[in-house]
């Protein structure tokens, strides 16, 4: 059986993947999902302030550390990819797979910021204008979506190479809202690497909730 790491996007928390836990631990697989440090219901001003992506990668090693966890799949949605890509770069072998669930796949040097489409730039600078360091949700969605700390999304990836030895890499590519997807070129790319394998789903970007039993049926 796997045991699973699930990092949600941004303003999201380990509530995202509600629908998608109990198909995998019925499936008898171990499951963590995790809510990012400045995007829990009671982290002060402070320590949204402060989060950038090296502290949610840290969020998910202290995870394998604690738990004391080896051959772990990582699942990353949509901001969730560059935390896993950080995480299992620092991993020291702990992690056997990524899986990049319709999700940034960062190169060294990327960051979310300069990954991601115009449109997405102006709605971090706009939804982070009252603070500076907390971008406001989207309009709409969740209600328990928190405001997400800016530094993590600007901040700029430092990979060794160690990923080109995690034995499985996916990207799943949601196509149910291709005409604003920040991915389609993501797709084209890893598509002609051999190193990884892409999967298609015909959803719209919050798959676990449109299609809970597709997305554990292809996690497993």
């Amino acid at each position: 059986m796997a045991t699973f790491i699930l990092v949600p996007g941004g303003w999201h928390g380990a509530w995202s993947y509600d629908p998608v836990v109990p198909l995998l631990e019925r499936a008898g697989h171990t499951v963590h999902a995790l809510t990012l440090t400045g995007l829990r219901p009671d982290d002060d001003q402070e320590t949204v302030a402060t989060a950038n992506l090296d502290t949610h990668a840290e969020d998910v090693l202290r995870l394998l550390d604690r738990a004391h966890l080896t051959n772990a799949t990582l699942v990353g949605h949509s901001y969730g990819g560059m935390v896993i890509a950080a995480a299992a770069d620092r991993a020291d072998g702990r992690v056997s797979r990524l899986v990049h669930l319709d999700a940034y796949v960062p190169r060294d040097g990327d960051s979310c910021w300069s990954l991601t489409t115009e449109t997405y730039r102006q709605a971090f600078a706009s939804g982070a204008a009252a603070t500076g360091y907390a971008v406001q949700p989207p309009p709409g969605g969740d209600p328990r979506r928190r405001p997400h700390p800016l530094a993590s999304f600007v901040q700029t990836i430092r990979l060794t190479g160690a990923l080109a030895k995690i034995p499985r890499r996916e990207f799943v590519y949601c196509s149910g809202w291709e005409d604003r997807t920040p991915f389609t070129d993501l797709r084209t790319r890893l598509l002609a690497d051999p190193d990884w394998q892409v999967h298609d789903l015909p959803t719209g970007h919050n798959a676990m909730r449109e299609a809970p039993e597709a997305v554990a049926a292809l996690l497993t």
